[in-house]
């Protein structure tokens, strides 16, 4: 049984609560800021750097330069913050509900189900991971075809979505968007 998610987050004597975003600051069972569980801004802010970087820099990925005159490369090789993590985990987790099969046999559903219930174990942010594992406890993984899946991890999506304060995406477009591409011919 998974450890209650907040009882992981205590926050340490002493450390924020929040981070310069004004996202709660996760912290790991050690007392450490999650590097993957908070954004680099955050990150940075409870870790003493929060010199070296400001939003547009950090979103910009460019160098900044700190009061010492020391430079710190915000470069594409440094490990990454929750928000580039989730965006390129539901890349791929859409790009695979949209090439999933249509008629999927016993073992493909299999495999998928196993696939997601130990990507919720191993998923680099344990915060989010946990929730991810909820959420799957709540409404388990529909794997029975492409737009099953397809249509079951678009919600999935938006609850994080909402979570997170970002708009929900309409979950009728999710074969555009991630299979076939818009129908504008923008992805031609």
């Amino acid at each position: 049984m998974a450890e209650d998610k907040h009882e992981k987050n205590q926050v340490p004597t002493g450390m924020p609560t929040f981070g310069a975003s004004g996202r709660k600051i996760i912290y790991d069972e050690n007392g450490k800021p999650c590097r993957s569980c908070n954004t680099l801004l955050d990150f940075r802010s409870v870790t003493k750097n929060s010199s070296l970087v400001t939003p547009a820099k950090a979103a910009a990925g460019v160098a900044a330069t700190s009061a010492a005159g020391t430079t710190d490369i915000t470069a594409n090789d440094c490990p990454p913050d929750v928000e580039e993590l989730g965006r390129s985990t539901w890349t791929l987790l859409h790009s695979i509900a949209a090439t999933y099969p249509e008629n999927p046999t016993p073992e493909q559903k299999n495999y998928l189900k196993s696939f997601i219930t130990s990507f919720s174990h191993l998923y680099p942010c344990f915060y989010c991971a946990d929730d991810f594992r909820e959420n799957i406890r709540k409404d388990e993984v529909k794997v029975g075809n492409r737009d099953e899946f397809g249509q079951w991890l678009c919600d999935q999506h938006n609850i994080v979505n909402e979570k997170l304060g970002k708009p929900k995406f309409d979950c009728k477009l999710w074969k555009e968007r991630w299979k076939d591409g818009w129908k504008d011919g923008r992805c031609d």
